[in-house]
């Protein structure tokens, strides 16, 4: 049920504000909207005020907003308040609103993860478990929450940051872990650690080995408004500059496509953040927001990228493409993107299934 209702509200809140964005320059600059949608079709609710259709469709995938005049294959008749009608400045406006709304939500999330969340404080001198992941190595030997880690290889380990290095250094290998319980038991148990996929500062990827746990704050440090205004600025644009930069490892063939994840894996992540509280729920939908605004600026028809590089010619050339080559590149956009959602939703059968 968590699971559930953490899905609903994280895509439900992304997509409504891409779409928002859309909605209000569009209507801003003079264009009747038809149709505004979250989700898509068939509808659970739909509602019609003014010129506009509001409607929550069962496929939770996106959304879209319809405009008077912006079908290609759509005749024309030349009105005001139709989408062709307006300058390219105008058309462009309205179609870059929609990922911007999801860049400004993102930089908002994070600032307030960091003003109300805080910064997690560790202990310097132990190892104290939080979060272990279910089904995980650390999971099946039996670590558990507020137990302390004393050993890695039998050799005193008191530093999460290095235990991680040693953990990553060890693929799919056997490792021996120490841990204290509640003060007295002492526990010596083999563990094989999980591959897992980590991307490099400087591009490319890297395998390393993992057992699925967390260290646990012992506190957290509350920065002031402006701190954290400032941080969350800056963390939202490193976040930013990463994503475009896996993209073009994906593209040069230096990232595996089996590190992208579809509607499982969100309705799965968005479930685990959630268990975790608010702020970690929070952020995760500040990745994802950035994730969808870099995702709906790339140059592919359909996308709202492809729209901008539509404008950018019709401003080069003086005139927009002919409807033929608009509605031959629409088409082929939707072959791209249905290929998409396909790839990532047997990536997400195939992680439940090996539990990778």
């Amino acid at each position: 049920m968590l699971t559930a209702i953490s899905f609903i509200f994280v895509l439900g809140v992304l997509i409504f504000i891409h779409e928002l964005g859309h909605f209000v320059v569009a209507k801003k600059v003079g264009i009747k909207v038809h149709k505004f949608s979250l989700g898509f079709p068939p509808n659970i609710f739909s509602k019609k005020v003014g010129d506009t259709t509001y409607c929550i469709g069962l496929i939770p995938l996106g959304g879209y907003v319809k405009m008077a005049g912006e079908d290609p294959n759509d005749e024309s008749s030349g009105a005001d308040d139709e989408f062709a009608s307006k300058t390219v400045g105008q058309r462009t406006a309205v179609i870059i609103a929609g990922p911007f709304m999801n860049y400004l939500l993102a930089i908002f999330l994070m600032i307030g993860v960091l003003y109300f969340g805080g910064r997690p404080i560790f202990d310097k001198e132990r190892i104290i478990v939080g979060t272990v992941q279910t089904d995980a190595p650390a999971d099946k030997a039996g670590l558990k929450e507020d137990d302390v880690i004393i050993a890695f290889n039998g050799q005193a380990v008191s530093n999460f940051d290095s235990l991680r290095v040693k953990i990553n250094s060890k693929v799919k290998e056997e490792i021996e872990i120490s841990w204290v319980s509640k003060g007295t038991d002492t526990t010596i148990a083999l563990i094989t650690t999980a591959e897992h996929f980590q991307p490099r500062v400087d591009g490319g990827i890297d395998t390393v080995g993992r057992i699925g746990f967390s260290p646990k704050p012992i506190g957290y440090e509350h920065p002031s408004l402006f701190s954290a205004a400032i941080e969350g600025f800056v963390i939202t644009h490193v976040i930013v500059r990463d994503t475009f930069k896996f993209i073009k490892q994906l593209v040069t063939g230096q990232a595996s496509g089996k590190m992208i994840g579809g509607p499982l894996f969100i309705a799965q992540q968005s479930g685990k953040e959630a268990s975790k509280g608010a702020a970690n729920l929070f952020f995760f939908m500040a990745l994802l927001s950035v994730n969808l605004a870099v995702l709906n600026v790339m140059p592919i028809p359909i996308l709202d990228g492809g729209h901008l590089v539509f404008l950018a010619i019709e401003k080069l050339k003086g005139s927009p493409l002919s409807v033929k080559v608009r509605g031959i590149a629409q088409q082929v956009g939707m072959v791209l993107l249905f290929t998409m959602i396909i790839f990532v939703t047997y990536n997400d059968i195939v992680r439940v299934v090996t539990g990778r």
